[in-house]
Order: structure tokens, then sequence, then C-alpha cells
């Protein structure tokens, strides 16, 4: 009963110290919680301030790129030349289609002064000395030289400037200062007009020689000197054209470049020149045309040259026609080379019609462009396939395996080499010792051949001396008796063998020692091994030597056909080079003169048309005369029969 008392006493003691565990767990839990809140909530805050700082950041740098890293060179003028400007797409059309104009324009001009040149040429070759009942003055065969070398001159004129024309896009700005392409137009339009300028000598000393010819009349040298003249004011229009050649395309030349206000007065000039230079093809065509129609006119004048000047004729035509169109359109379109293109340099303000501080455009922004476009366009490209990993990775690993065991194969190699070389010197010394073997094999057969007799004898000698001694004599009286033998019967001496047997009345004494014709027949197949080796290595030398001397012989002979091969192909490519200058000469002469047939074939249709309308118009006249004649034959035959009535 206390037991249980005592036990119900103390349960609630238990309970209450349980709970007081449990409270002061949740206080220490929610004392924690509170800790853990805090620092959430301070964490949160310290991430909201990061992504707002991150934020701005991110906002200033965008802002950066956006506005000034693209164009971070505008401040400085030098580098933003290198910017791509903003330009007219159809302002860029319309200077590719006027420059393809003035391309065509050109090459016509290069043709007709080559069809004048060669004609030139050909008039010298037969005016005033024809060269077979007169010979050719030493100057005029050099100003024939001189003019047959026009293409070397006047082409490559042309081919610039369609190199130039070529390179054009539509895309791309091109104003004198991004025409580089025009310095390489001005370099052989300079070497074109120097050409000129010294063929100008030659002409006044050829029309001095035919001044001196005696059928020449007085008209004839003053037209001569009027054509010298218009010759000389033709060169110098040439003169006159080139330095304002040459000063438009030191425009794209860094540090050579006038001011933009400038551009317009040079095309100004320019056009001026082609209209002097119209003018004076017209005045040299002029003089050229009365000083060959007095020429005809002198009974000296051949059919040759006639045709001749007829062509030279044609080819002055030809250049007045193409002058007076380069004239023509430079002036009808002046307006738009002297007015400026009107572009933007990126990151500024100002076009160039507003200011002349516009940092000038670089001669290389239309290369970074191409080179620019060349790269995107790469990119653009599919990447094309490759070698997977893993693959390239097994693949590695099988060259290195396929390389260490070709490596190890090599030491193999050389490792058996060397044993087959020690092998085949053991071989060599195993034969010498096989031989040496057979020698003494037979010596041993020989001896033991030579032994057997030798006992025979032996044993026949014994039974005599028996039977002596059986007839009562002594054995030392027999002894006595006995004859001294001789070396040769006391001891037998085998040739081969090297044992002695010495042979008396008690048997026989055999004594070996070292032979000495053993070691003479080692001695000597040592040698005879020796020397047949060596008769086989000379010979091999020999034959080395002569089939050195063979190829030695062969090789010169193939180094002597060489020299004569790259000879011949020297002398071939000079043919060639020659054979191609004078194809190309042959196709400008056939151009030239097709070109001067079909001049004078369409001069001739012209005029027989002309002359077709001319005789229509007279025809026409002729009828109405004839009407006219027979209203009157009609009216005045009335009034007679008025009269009569």
């Amino acid at each position: 009963m206390n037991v249980c008392s005592r036990t119900f006493l103390c349960c609630p003691k238990l309970d209450n110290r349980a709970l007081f565990v449990e409270k002061v767990k949740v206080q220490t839990l929610e004392s924690e919680l509170k800790e853990f809140r805090g620092r959430c909530e301070k964490a949160e805050q310290d991430l909201n301030q990061v992504e707002k700082n991150l934020q701005s950041r991110l906002d200033v740098a965008t802002k950066t790129i956006q506005e000034k890293l693209p164009f971070i060179d505008t401040k400085v003028k030098e580098y933003n030349g290198y910017n791509l400007p903003t330009h007219d797409r159809r302002h860029q059309m319309r200077a590719k289609e006027l420059i393809s104009q003035g391309t065509n324009l050109i090459g016509e001009l290069i043709q007709g002064l080559s069809n004048f040149f060669t004609y030139s040429e050909q008039r010298s070759k037969i005016y005033p000395a024809d060269g077979v009942t007169e010979p050719l003055t030493p100057l005029n065969i050099n100003f024939c030289k001189y003019l047959h070398e026009n293409v070397m001159y006047l082409r490559p004129v042309e081919q610039s400037m369609r190199v130039f024309c070529e390179t054009l896009t539509d895309d791309s700005l091109t104003i004198l200062e991004t025409a580089s392409e025009l310095q390489k137009l001005a370099k052989h339009f300079t070497q074109m007009v120097a050409y000129m300028n010294k063929l100008l000598p030659y002409y006044l000393s050829s029309l001095e020689e035919e001044n001196a010819v005696s059928s020449c009349t007085a008209t004839l040298a003053a037209k001569n000197k009027d054509l010298l003249q218009s010759l000389k004011r033709l060169i110098a229009v040439f003169n006159k054209i080139d330095t304002y050649v040459s000063l438009l395309a030191a425009q794209s030349s860094q540090g050579q470049g006038h001011p933009r206000s400038s551009h317009g007065k040079f095309f100004t000039g320019l056009s001026k020149a082609l209209d002097d230079l119209h003018a004076a093809v017209k005045d040299v065509s002029k003089h050229y045309n009365s000083k060959v129609s007095l020429e005809h006119q002198l009974p000296t004048a051949t059919k040759e040259l006639k045709r001749t000047d007829e062509c030279v004729v044609a080819s002055l035509i030809s250049l007045v026609t193409n002058t007076g169109k380069m004239a023509t359109f430079l002036s009808g379109n002046l307006d738009f080379f002297t007015t400026p293109a009107g572009y933007r340099t990126r990151g500024g303000s100002t076009s160039l019609e507003g200011s002349a501080n516009v940092p000038r455009s670089h001669p290389i922004v239309n290369s970074f462009r191409q080179k620019a476009a060349q790269y995107l366009s790469s990119i653009a490209k599919p990447i094309p396939e490759s070698v997977p990993y893993c693959v390239a990775v097994q693949n590695r690993k099988t060259l290195y395996s396929s390389a260490e065991s070709k490596e190890g194969l090599a030491k193999q190699l050389s490792m058996f080499q060397e044993k087959l070389t020690k092998l085949e010197q053991e071989k060599e010394h195993y034969i010498l010792e096989l031989q040496l073997l057979k020698i003494k094999f037979e010596n041993e057969q020989v001896r033991t051949k030579q032994l057997e007799k030798d006992l025979e004898k032996a044993s026949q000698s014994t039974s005599s001396g028996v039977s002596s001694i059986a007839g009562s004599v002594s054995l030392e009286d027999h002894i006595e008796k006995l004859p001294v033998p001789s070396d040769s019967g006391k001891r037998s001496d085998s040739v081969n063998s090297g044992h002695y047997i010495d042979t008396s009345m008690l048997g026989q004494l055999q004594s070996s020692s070292v032979s000495k014709t053993d070691q003479d027949t080692r001695e000597q197949l040592i040698m005879a091994h020796y020397s047949s080796r060596i008769n086989e290595l000379t010979l091999k030398l020999q034959q080395a030597d002569s089939k050195t001397v063979n190829f030695h012989a062969e090789v010169r002979a193939l180094q002597k056909q060489l020299k004569i091969a790259e000879n011949e192909k020297e002398i071939g490519q000079d043919e060639l080079k020659i054979s191609n200058q004078s194809l190309a000469h042959l196709k400008d002469e056939l151009q030239t003169t097709s070109r001067s047939y079909e001049g004078q074939l369409s001069m001739m249709s012209e005029h027989l048309a002309g002359m077709n309308e001319k005789l229509a118009s007279q025809k026409d006249e002729i009828d109405e005369l004839k009407q006219q004649l027979s209203l009157r034959t009609s009216a005045s035959s009335k009034s007679t029969k008025k009269a009569k009535k």
C-alpha cells in the first residue's frame, strides 16, 4: 500500500519535468528559427542589393557599348577616316554607270591612237623612201621602230581603266579619296604621254625629209608645217590632260590630297582640256587631209601610199569623233562630278556638303569592307564534317602503336642483321675447320697405311732374327756384328704424319712431335681462302668501278642533254614570246584594219546614200522641169493657135 502511494505521488513530478524539458526545447527551436529568419532576411537584402548593383553596371556597360564602343575613334579625325561611311546608293550606281561609259570612250581613244600610229608606221616605210629603190634612213628606221611599240604604251592605259571599272561595286562608296586604282591609270597615262613626246622630234625629222624630196612643192611644204604645228598642239594638250589626271589620282594617296573644294576645279579643267583635245585633233585631221590631197596629185604617189593615207585619214576621223564624245560626255556630266558625294562619316553628324573638317575617307576602307564581308560569308558557311573525338583518339593511339611497332621492327631487323653477319663469319670459320679436318683425316689414313706397312716389315725382320739366334750365335755377338744401320734404316719418317718410328732389333720406337706439314697445309689453306676472297672482292671492285665509270658517263651525257634541253626550252620560250607578240600585233593589226575597213565601208555607204538622195532629188527636179516644160509648150501651142485664129 505504501509503495503504490509513493508511485502515485512521483508521477506528477515526472510529468512536470518532461513538460519543462519540452518547453526548453521549444524555446531553443524558436530562438534558432528567429535567428535563421533574420539571416534569411539579411541574405535577401544583400541579394537585392547585389542584383541592383549588377543591373546598374549592366545598364552602364550596355549604354557604353551602344553609344561609344562602335565609334570610339570618332573623336580623332585621322582614325575616323577608317570607318565605313554611309552614302547614297543611287549616287554610287550613277557613278559606276558613268565610269563604265568613260571606260568605253577611253578604249575607243586608245584604239584610234593605235590605228594612227600603226598606219603612220606603214606610211613611213613607203614615203619618202620605200626601202626598195631607196634605202631607209637610220632616223626613219628608229621612227618606224618607235611607232611599232605603240601597243606597249597604249594598251596598259585601257587595261588599268577597265580594272578600275571592275573593282567598283554597288554597295561601296567611290570618290576620289577611295579610288586608289586611279594611281595606276595615271602612271600608265604618263608613260603614254612621254612616249608621244618622244615621237614628236621624229615627226619633225620625217616631215623635213618629205620637204627635201624634189617633187615637194612650196604649198605642200607649208601644209607640212601646219601639220607639224597641229601635232605640237595635240601633244601639248595631252600633257595638260596628264597633269589633271595625275592631280585626280593623287587624291587617293595619303599626304598628297588637295582640299575638297579644289576637286570641282580639277574636273572643270579636265573638261576644258578635253575640248582643246577635240579641237587639236580636228586641226590635225584637217591639215593632214589637205596635205594628203596635195600629195596624191603628185606623179610620185603610188596606190599603196594612197591606200595607207586613206587609212590614216580614217583613223583621224575616228579620233575626232571619239574626242568629241569624250568632251561632250564630261561637259554633260560635269555637275555630277563637281558636286560632293554627300556621304556621312560614321560617328560624325555633318556631311561633306556642310563642313570641310569632316575626315577624309581612307582608300583602304573598301578593302576593309570586302574583307569583313568575306569573313561574315565564311562564318555563315556550314561547318564541314570532322572526325569525332573518340575516333581521333583511337586513330592517334593506333598511329603511335604503329610507330612504336615500326621502331621495334627496325631494332629487330638491325639485331637480326648483326646475328646474320656473325653466323656468316662462323660459317666461314667452320668451313675452314672442316677443310682442315678433312686434310688431317687424309693424313691419318696415309699414316695408318704406312704404319701397317712398317708393322709388316718389322714382323718379318723379327722372325729372321729369331732364326739366327737359333743357329747358336749369341745375341751380343749378333748385335756387334750387325752393321750400323743408316738413318733411313733406323728411322722411317712418315711424310705426312707427325710421328717418327725408330726400328731396331729390339723393335720399333714411335715418337710423336709437332708436324710442320700440318702447319704448312693450314697456312696454305688460310692463304688460299683469303686469296680467293681477295680475288672475289677485287673482281667486285672492278665491276663496281666499271659500273661507276659507266654511270658517270651516262650522267655526263644526261647532263649535256639536260643543258641542251634547257637551252632548247629557253629558245622555245623566246620563240613563243616572239610568236605571242607577233600574234598580238597581228591581232591588233587585224582589228585595226577591220575597224578601218568597217569605217570606210560605213563612210562609203553613207556617201552612196547621200549620192542616191542627190540623184533622187535631181531626178525629181528633172521631172518637175519636164512638167514645167510640157506645161509651157502646151501653153505656147494654145497661144499660137489662138493667134492663128
